[in-house]
């Protein structure tokens, strides 16, 4: 089963579209959550989504207890999220991270890592049978202010078999 590092973006509008995140162990073997990502999350507030998401996992996936090595010029072109999300997955030989942004997936991919990003985890999760509908995933991200492009939308759609 494949490996992942996720980042904060998508942990959030995961937990946005499905309401929990009980399900992303199914989809991957190891989900590593970067200290950093956690201190970012965390710095939302006890009320955010994605924390009581993150909680009910918390035991099936490896949450960084300490803080990452990052390289510094790495820093400088992406945030600490991003940054610790690559240098995590380089560390722990992972080679998919989960990042939606796109400096970070350049960036990623520049290390020689796989990126995916919110939408590929949940088409994964619609390919598996864990979500019924993608549009209505999709629906309650936006409904929760994450912003998709209309064209990644008709694109995911069109993969899911739902356009």
């Amino acid at each position: 089963m494949l490996d992942i590092v996720i980042n904060t973006g998508p942990l959030i509008a995961l937990a946005a579209a499905t309401g929990n995140l009980n399900w992303l162990p199914s989809l991957y073997g190891r989900i590593v959550i970067p200290y950093e990502v956690l201190q970012e999350i965390e710095a939302g507030g006890p009320r955010n989504l994605e924390i009581i998401a993150l909680r009910a996992i918390e035991r099936q996936v490896l949450i960084g207890g300490q803080s990452t090595q990052i390289d510094a010029a790495m820093l400088r072109e992406l945030d600490l999220g991003e940054s610790s999300v690559i240098s995590s997955a380089l560390i722990h030989a992972i080679d998919t991270v989960a990042i939606d942004e796109k400096a970070g997936r350049r960036l990623a991919r520049i290390r020689g890592l796989k990126v995916t990003g919110s939408i590929g985890i949940l088409l994964k999760a619609k390919r598996h049978n864990i979500i019924p509908n993608l549009g209505e995933c999709i629906a309650r991200m936006r409904a929760h202010g994450i912003w998709i492009s209309e064209e990644l939308i008709q694109e995911a759609l069109n993969r899911a078999n739902e356009s």
